[in-house]
């Protein structure tokens, strides 16, 4: 038997249990990952809003990371709320050049509405994109990083999300330098409760490119 996948995830704690942290390491163990964190700020909120945020000091997230790098290994990363732009900083110079799968979830605005990462914090999420195996952008964030001209411009790879578009069929597009866009189509699931989709789906594909799998098969299994 294969050891499980030693997936680190770097985000914030939502206290309702359905996004964030909580959601990442539920995904991770159902997949049958082994699930270690690196919080970066701890938030009061549900499933109507973000009530309450208070962001964790830089040292202390690369404190994070360090202590699970270097002793337990690590297989595969996901980033999701950074809260700061020094966090974001501080993340990408403990990735640069870490050598496995990097899923980096651009948190913005919380499902419920409620805004999560200010200008200063997007600006620092240019280094992050070029260092990540794959970014994950829905349709607000993807509006605020200057949509798919400025993605492909860029030269980062991207699964640009359609869940949060208008229409009754929602499409999933994978944008790789040099390649076609691949489209995942699928028909709209009519529900409220999509509190913590995004983080549930880029742990999923974290899991599955620490497993060794392809990055299309490892979109393709999280969806």
């Amino acid at each position: 038997m294969n050891p499980p996948p030693r997936i680190l995830a770097i985000a914030g704690s939502d206290s309702s249990g359905g996004a964030g942290i909580q959601a990442d390491i539920k995904t991770i163990t159902m997949l049958g990952g082994y699930a270690m964190t690196a919080i970066t700020a701890v938030t009061a909120q549900n499933t109507t809003g973000v009530q309450a945020v208070e962001v964790l000091s830089p040292e202390l997230v690369a404190a994070q990371i360090d202590a699970c790098v270097s002793d337990i290994g690590v297989d595969a990363v996901k980033i999701g709320m950074l809260g700061s732009a020094q966090i974001a900083a501080v993340v990408a110079d403990r990735l640069q050049g870490i050598g496995v799968p990097v899923v980096f979830d651009p948190v913005m605005v919380a499902t419920s509405g409620s805004v999560l990462a200010d200008d200063a914090t997007i600006s620092a999420f240019e280094r992050l994109m070029t260092i990540a195996t794959l970014t994950t952008p829905n349709v607000a964030e993807l509006a605020a990083l200057g949509g798919d001209e400025a993605m492909a411009a860029r030269g980062v790879t991207f699964l640009a999300k359609g869940g949060d578009a208008d229409g009754d069929i929602l499409e999933d597009r994978l944008f790789v330098p040099g390649a076609e866009p691949r489209v995942w189509s699928a028909k709209r699931i009519q529900t409220r409760h999509t509190h913590g989709t995004g983080c549930t789906l880029s742990s999923a594909i974290a899991t599955h490119l620490g497993m060794g799998l392809g990055l299309t098969e490892s979109i393709d299994k999280a969806r």
